[in-house]
């Protein structure tokens, strides 16, 4: 177990946990160095501004002067910094002199599927196993078993560090594909942000003037809508995705484009923005033209994807 003492917060490592790098010490960084502290690893970190290191070394954390001595000081390097680009300058020098052949590097930084797999081949360029992750919640989640963070890429990198790397947060390998991790996380990205914007949407049009309802109380019904019946018609959609058959057994897109006119003329009497229920209105209508007015709302993924074949019911 790891052990404080009462009158600092140095964290005392184990000496069976796997020493780790970091690499990059913004907001999400910082947090993530934290997190394998309070799990009782041996960290090293760096940053371009050593300042920000400080309260790390207060913990216990070992600050490296250069990237060259981090990379160095241990096989497991973590890096969370701006971007790919500014990860390869990083890196860079490293790499020039050889040290990265035989470690193992996590790249934890944000970007697109298609800089994932170029970073994999500059790594393996350099004869480091790469993984790349994703990130799925905000700095103050990490350490949190309930958060996942997807990884894609070596394998071996995985398996062999599954446990430190569960020390951030649930650690799930998507397939050896170094892009897959990314590709999931603006997915997910995606998905959030339109729930974000449906439910506000719906939290301005109840709480609009002249009603008695608050957004907590909005809220409590909504999640409640989300977890039971909206979660079943994904889990019902999903394979009907997967088959390319659309039976509309539970409501066409016919019958959904009648629905969300009035979800459309509630708002607009009431003032609000109608943009979002707009744009669904038309991508259902575009889904019809195409043939699926009959099937399920999951057909539209045929137009999301430039499809347009014929109906499958």
């Amino acid at each position: 177990m790891n052990a404080t003492t009462s009158t600092d917060t140095t964290v005392t490592t184990s000496k069976d946990a796997t020493p780790v790098t970091v690499i990059g010490l913004g907001l999400m960084g910082s947090a993530l160095a934290a997190a394998l502290l309070d799990a009782g690893h041996p960290t090293t970190v760096w940053n371009r501004s050593p300042e920000k290191a400080k309260p790390l070394a207060d913990r216990g954390a070992h600050v490296a002067a250069t990237p060259e001595d981090a990379v160095a000081a241990n096989g497991l390097v973590l890096a969370c910094v701006l971007d790919y680009d500014a990860l390869r300058t990083v890196l860079a020098p490293v790499a020039e002199t050889g040290g990265l052949a035989g470690k193992s590097l996590v790249n934890l930084t944000s970007g697109s599927p298609e800089q994932a797999v170029e970073m994999a081949r500059w790594a393996a360029s350099h004869g480091a196993d790469y993984l790349d992750g994703g990130i799925m919640t905000t700095p103050p989640g990490v350490g949190s078993p309930e958060m996942m963070f997807l990884y894609s890429g070596s394998e071996a990198v995985f398996e062999a560090h599954r446990t430190t790397l569960a020390a951030l947060g649930d650690p799930l390998h998507l397939g050896t594909e170094p892009g897959l991790a990314s590709l999931h996380d603006a997915a997910l990205l995606g998905l959030m942000w339109a729930s974000f914007t449906g439910w506000l949407h719906g939290t301005a049009l109840v709480t609009s003037e002249g009603t008695s309802a608050s957004a907590e109380a909005f809220t409590r019904i909504a999640l409640r809508w989300l977890n039971g019946a909206v979660s079943g018609f994904l889990t019902t959609y999903a394979p009907q995705v997967d088959a390319a058959r659309y039976p509309g057994d539970d409501a066409t897109v016919d019958v959904q484009i009648a629905a969300i006119d009035h979800l459309i003329h509630a708002a607009r009497a009431r003032g609000v923005d109608n943009a979002l229920p707009e744009l669904l209105k038309s991508t259902m209508e575009r889904t019809a033209a195409a043939g699926h007015g009959g099937d399920s709302y999951a057909s539209v993924i045929e137009v999301l994807r430039g499809k347009a074949p014929a109906t499958h019911r």
